[in-house]
This record gives C-alpha cells, sequence and structure tokens, in this order.
C-alpha cells in the first residue's frame, strides 16, 4: 500500500511531534470550549450514521423522525454536525424547536458543518470529539453508516464493557443492516471466545422510532 506523506498539519496526531508541547494548550482548549458550551444542554442522545445518506434515502427520513421523537421528549439531540444522517438528525431536533448540536470536525473532504444545528462547535482532535459524544448522552443511537459510525459504536461497546462507562442504551437502528453483522459477532467473536455471550446485552437491534425512543426514557426513568 503507497503511504502517504503529511504535510502542513493534514493528520493531527502523525503531526504530533517531541518537542511541541504547546500543542497540548490547543488539545486543552478543545476540551475547555466544548464542556462549557455543553455543560447544560440536559438529557441528550448522540445519534450517529453515514455523512453520505442522501435525502431521499429511508435512513434520512428515519433519523429525522428519531430525532423529532426524542426533541418532542425532551432529549437534546447530539451528532457529529455534518451531513447526510447528521444533518437529518439535527434538522429533526430543530423542526420541534429542540436542542440540536453539531459537533463538527474539520477534514479535508465530506464533512461540512450543515445547518440545522442551534448549538455548533469545531474540533481538530477526534478523541476530543468523541468524548463530547459520550460525556452528555443518556443513549447511543447508531444510524447504518461507514467506518466512522462502526467506530463510535464499537468504543462505547467496549467502554462499557470494561467498565470505564455506565451503561446506556446503545440501539442499532435496522434489522437489515446491522443483522449480518450481530450474526458475525455471534458466529465468530462468542463461538470463538473473544467475548462473552452476555455482552451481546450491551447493544439491541430496533426498528420502530417510537419503539427506539421509549426503550431511551424507559432504561433513564
Amino acid at each position: 500500500m503507497k503511504q502517504t506523506k503529511a504535510t502542513n498539519g493534514q493528520f493531527p496526531i502523525d503531526d504530533f511531534k517531541s518537542g511541541e508541547s504547546w500543542r497540548l494548550f490547543k488539545i486543552m482548549g478543545e476540551f475547555v470550549e466544548g464542556i462549557d458550551t455543553l455543560h447544560n444542554i440536559g438529557p441528550a442522545v448522540s445519534i450517529f450514521g453515514s455523512a453520505r445518506t442522501t435525502p431521499d434515502s429511508p435512513c434520512y427520513k428515519k433519523a429525522e423522525t428519531i430525532a423529532a421523537l426524542f426533541a418532542k421528549a425532551g432529549y437534546g439531540v447530539i451528532t457529529g454536525g455534518g451531513g447526510g444522517v447528521m444533518e437529518a438528525a439535527n434538522k429533526g431536533a430543530a423542526s420541534v424547536d429542540g436542542t440540536s448540536v453539531g459537533l463538527n470536525i474539520n477534514l479535508p473532504f465530506e464533512q461540512q458543518p450543515n445547518p440545522y444545528a442551534n448549538i455548533g462547535l469545531e474540533f481538530n482532535y477526534f478523541f476530543i470529539r468523541k468524548v463530547m459524544f459520550i460525556k452528555y448522552a443518556q443513549a447511543y443511537i447508531i444510524i447504518p453508516g461507514g467506518f466512522g459510525t462502526l467506530d463510535e459504536l464499537f468504543e462505547a461497546v467496549t467502554l462499557i464493557q470494561t467498565h470505564r462507562l455506565k451503561p446506556l442504551p446503545i440501539i442499532l437502528v435496522g434489522t437489515e443492516y446491522w443483522g449480518g453483522l450481530v450474526d458475525w459477532i455471534k458466529a465468530r467473536m462468542i463461538k470463538d471466545k473473544m467475548i462473552s455471550p452476555k455482552d451481546l446485552d450491551i447493544f439491541q437491534v430496533l426498528d420502530d422510532p417510537e419503539e427506539i425512543v421509549k426503550a431511551v426514557v424507559e432504561f433513564n426513568k
């Protein structure tokens, strides 16, 4: 595989070199801004999914519906602040005057802030952004997506599995999309004893928007 050379700070983690400890102040600044901005948003859910989902997609419409239902139930909605599912969720929350949070990440492609977040933040470092997703969420809602969505899903599952995070609902939206992954986890990871059968209880797969919201509300009573 051809290696790509990082230039002009394109890869923030690789760009952190010995002797550049001043960058820690930039990292601290992002943490401070995030905490100061979000500390009083109230109960919220983080919704994840593909930035490539188009407005005419069933996933886009479902994300919009789920977010609006959560906002009506008194939950803020936190997304990655970009397009696709993120846009749909921010749009759904904003449409019913709910708290609509967009945690945007500066990327060389794909990620442009959507216009529906009424609270917005910009991050340079993924790990700081991920802390904000998990710190203020009472649930993780995982709508079909790609590697970034899988990253958020499995990080939350791992934190709960290792008791670094108190249990919270992790809901995979869409049996058809996620069913194959769940089957593989059962057939390979459990069969080969890479995880325990009880680890499957950390997440669930649901399809109906109202059932999804009800599951989170009931869990947090």
